[in-house]
């Protein structure tokens, strides 16, 4: 079997299940070396590479590369008979601090200086990122006399860095947004923290900017990313597909985790490529207590709901039971929120059972991509309030005070919940769902919005959902805590019994 033969046969691994053992992952008992192939990959081919000429370009200017380095640019640099790019797009994910700028630094050079490239962009979602990139090209230009003889000019333009050569070659930074539109056929484009992208703008503005050029193409980097990453989403499922036979032109290369267990070596080998050469075992073993969800992003590269999730998702699931519906007899809590954008809205249910627990339920949701119409909600959620016997609608005067003052007026009783009041809503919230006394239907909508809830930091060990630093609407989140602080309310003012 060829070595593309054998490296298509472990990205095949992943979707036919095999485990880690069997995938290659073996543990020294010196050291762990991180894995020099991917994970995940997508089909591999064994067409001609000028990855080798960069290979070669690198080790004559002294920068030097790692093997799993040169696998992406191997496998990312195949060319077809006709002479152009096998993969248009090429898609490269690992944990950070792993070493993938060098591998744009190295495409970056090897292009400028030795295949005479016109023109190539850099981007990331933020211009600081991009920046950085630009510095460590340009200091490694100035070390070297050979190339620094080449330079003819650096710009510093604030979001238009651009370095020049005498042989017309050029590479630009743009800020990730429309301003890449100003630029005709690059024939190269990178795009740094793809897992930051969460709508087709900025992609649209770099990728299209490619469509006259020759032989085109667009690199990504990432680490891996949540419910919200758009496009670097949509890479994966096209690299995924092409592991499972799909024609697709991507190349895609993932360093990441077989599983969520942080204190797993064979993880740590899975994800970090760069271990054992630039990656110490010893600053993984160190970050193992942080946040879990934040360790599984950045160290193992896995994906998760969302970053600092205020609810986790095991305990979530443990929660759910078949779908139901709330007794139109029962005492009933209404939570209503609306996104600060009043985009999106969301009324959620909670019933108490006789074992003590109590059920939650999404019971409408709204969205309008102007704007939501108070008077609309209120027309929606007055049936509710008359198909059940309500208590209170719970809303928050900072989103949906508009709402509740039209419901009051109906014989509807509201109450606000803000500030402290909230912010224990929030905790009783996990509380319940972590003891297991929450049921809910295992809604998608539901379910989706409390597991991209984010938690918020609040003074002295609190917290609180956060609508706006949740990546997306969390309206049910929300009002589902509303909901819960009265559905975990004691029946009588002495809760704990002692004696």
């Amino acid at each position: 079997m060829t070595k593309a033969g054998q490296a298509q046969k472990r990205s095949l691994a992943v979707v036919t299940g095999l485990s880690s053992d069997e995938q290659g992952i073996v543990l020294s008992p010196e050291r762990l070396i991180g894995s020099t192939t991917p994970r995940i990959s997508s089909r591999l081919n064994d067409l001609p590479s000028k990855g080798h000429e960069v290979i070669e370009f690198c080790a004559e200017i002294g920068l030097d590369l790692m093997e799993w380095q040169k696998f992406v640019l191997i496998n990312g640099l195949k060319y077809k008979p006709d002479g152009r790019w096998a993969h248009s797009v090429v898609a490269v994910v690992a944990a950070r601090q792993n070493g993938k700028s060098t591998i744009m630094i190295a495409l970056i050079l090897t292009r400028l200086f030795k295949w005479n490239e016109p023109l190539q962009l850099g981007s990331a979602h933020t211009l600081s990122t991009s920046l950085e990139t630009f510095k460590q090209v340009l200091h490694f230009i100035e070390g070297n006399e050979v190339l620094k003889s080449q330079l003819e000019k650096v710009r510093w333009a604030g979001g238009s860095e651009e370095i020049s050569l005498k042989n017309g070659s050029r590479y630009v930074v743009k800020a990730a947004n429309a301003a890449a539109r100003g630029f005709s056929r690059p024939e190269a484009v990178y795009m740094d923290e793809t897992r930051e992208l969460k709508d087709m703008q900025a992609w649209a503005a770099m990728r299209y900017t490619m469509m006259a050029a020759f032989n085109p193409q667009l690199w990504t980097f990432s680490n891996a990313g949540e419910s919200t990453s758009v496009i670097l989403n949509q890479l994966r499922e096209r690299g995924l597909a092409s592991a499972a036979g799909v024609e697709d032109d991507i190349a895609y290369f993932e360093w990441s985790a077989f599983n969520d267990k942080i204190r797993d070596e064979k993880n740590w080998i899975a994800s970090n490529p760069a271990l054992g050469v630039t990656v110490h075992v010893d600053n993984i073993r160190a970050s193992l207590n942080d946040d879990p969800t934040v360790v599984l992003t950045e160290v193992m590269c896995r994906w998760v709901n969302t970053i600092s999730g205020a609810i986790p998702a095991k305990e979530w699931q443990e929660c759910g039971v078949e779908a139901f519906d709330l007794d139109v007899e029962k005492v009933t809590w209404f939570g209503l929120d609306l996104s600060p954008d009043r985009h999106d809205g969301a009324l959620v249910g909670a019933q108490k059972n006789a074992d003590g627990t109590f059920n939650i339920k999404l019971l409408h949701t709204w969205h309008n991509a102007i704007s939501l119409d108070d008077k609309a909600i209120a027309n929606d959620v007055a049936p509710y309030a008359r198909k059940y016997p309500v208590e209170y609608v719970a809303f928050s005067k900072i989103t949906s005070a508009a709402v509740a003052s039209r419901l009051a007026p109906a014989g509807i009783p509201v109450i606000d919940i803000d500030g402290a009041t909230y912010t224990e809503s929030c905790d009783q919230l996990l509380g319940a769902i972590t003891s297991k006394r929450l049921r809910h239907g295992k809604n998608a909508e539901l379910s989706k919005q409390i597991l991209s809830a984010v938690r918020l930091p609040m003074g002295d060990g609190g917290w609180k959902i956060g609508r706006r630093a949740s990546s997306v609407a969390v309206c049910a989140a929300v009002a589902a805590a509303l909901a819960t602080h009265f559905a975990t309310r004691p029946e009588m003012e002495i809760d704990i019994l002692v004696g």
